[in-house]
């Protein structure tokens, strides 16, 4: 079995302006899921576009209405989604203090809310830890230098496959997928990745829901891990 990721963030990483960070997406566990998903996006999409957009007008959350934001998610209705929730009052100051500090903590966030959605799978028997052979992650691209690209995929290894170990509790933990091959992880060009779009809908749909503070009902369709 080949897991494939789609992920985007929504707000600003930055406590003293922004008060929630969110990351949200899609998980599929076949290609013709994903195959199928997204051509049901890009039919949402047209929807929209024959309204009021051009052909080339990307629809990103940030240029549509709620309106035609909710009929998009609408469209993922019955793909798994997931998404984290980090309440930036409750992270200590001096994650702030440098950008590699910033990027060690969202890469960290982002890995443990990947874990809990496929965690959950597991527990509901759609997916078999022995079976799991690889997971591709494609991530929207953002201004992450090369070296940082590097840390999140090898944290993603050590989690998923090798297993991660506490020096502080002289602890190891096992990995989820301990048979796995491999993770690829891809950044991407929004306006050329169907699910990338998508992924962005699911974010800031998250995203909009916890700052009005009315994220009870969008638990239901969505794995959320809140942090800190």
């Amino acid at each position: 079995m080949n897991i494939l990721v789609y992920t985007d963030e929504s707000g600003v990483f930055d406590k003293n302006h922004n008060s929630i960070y969110v990351f949200g997406g899609l998980v599929f566990l076949n290609r013709q899921s994903k195959e199928a998903c997204s051509r049901k996006y890009i039919a949402a999409e047209k929807c929209i576009r024959a309204n009021k957009y051009s052909s080339i007008d990307e629809l990103k959350a940030c240029r549509i209405t709620n309106k035609e934001k909710s009929k998009l998610f609408r469209s993922l209705n019955q793909y798994v989604k997931f998404g984290v929730v980090i309440n930036q009052a409750y992270i200590m100051d001096r994650i702030f203090s440098s950008k590699k500090d910033k990027q060690r903590y969202l890469d960290y966030a982002y890995k443990i809310g990947l874990k809990r959605c496929l965690e959950k799978l597991v527990c509901n028997g759609s997916v078999r830890v022995d079976e799991v052979e690889n997971i591709y992650i494609y991530a929207d691209e953002h201004t992450t230098a090369t070296n940082g690209r590097y840390e999140l995929k090898e944290g993603l290894e050590q989690e998923f496959k090798n297993g991660t170990y506490n020096y502080q509790y002289d602890k190891y933990f096992p990995p989820l997928f301990p048979n796995m091959k491999g993770i690829s992880l891809e950044f991407c060009n929004s306006e050329q990745r169907t699910l990338i779009r998508a992924a962005d809908i699911v974010a800031n749909r998250i995203y909009s829901a916890s700052i009005r503070n009315v994220l009870d009902e969008l638990q239901k369709k969505i794995t959320i891990t809140y942090l800190p």
